[in-house]
């Protein structure tokens, strides 16, 4: 077993809720053996409370997110990144800063729950756990991979096999 933090990138458009669960999941269940950060390409300026609300319901910490730039992520200082995903279609499709490191890259899409039409909260509510919960059994897979162990074509087929699941 490697002593290695990794640093892992979860990418969104707005950086307002589906980027912002798998950062708080992944900090929570990667146990100090990954650093999870979250950005968006064209960033909402704030966190749905909704997805503050299902990391509560999670029993996850809710304090300390904020909608960024994925900019920040590209300059010099920033954080050498392993791996950086992204969690919905409009992001995959953009093209993106060159990252620090030369992380191993995997599109892991889930439905965007702040697009929820309906009058009824509870429909977001929904929605937002829904999302969650794909995102942190994706997360968990993950998570059992001998990453240290594959090499890195096995590795990134196994991180791009995950977004399909």
């Amino acid at each position: 077993m490697s002593d290695k933090t990794y640093n892992v990138l979860f990418i969104c458009t707005g950086n307002s809720a589906r980027s912002i669960l798998a950062e708080g999941l992944m900090n929570h269940l990667g146990k100090g053996r990954f650093q999870a950060y979250s950005a968006g390409s064209h960033p909402a300026g704030v966190v749905n409370p909704l997805a503050l609300g299902a990391l509560a319901h999670l029993g996850l910490p809710t304090e300390g997110y904020r909608s960024k730039s994925w900019d920040e992520f590209s300059r010099n200082g920033a954080p050498a990144l392993d791996f950086v995903f992204t969690v919905c279609d409009k992001a995959a499709g953009e093209v993106c800063p060159v990252w620090p490191g030369q992380p191993m890259t995997a599109h892991w899409g889930v439905p965007d729950p702040a697009a929820v039409e309906g009058l009824q909260d509870a429909h977001k509510q929904h929605a937002v756990h829904d999302v969650a919960i794909t995102l942190k059994r994706r997360i968990e897979l993950f998570l059992s991979l001998p990453i240290s162990k594959l090499d890195a074509v096995a590795l990134q087929k196994a991180v791009r096999d995950i977004g399909q699941r």
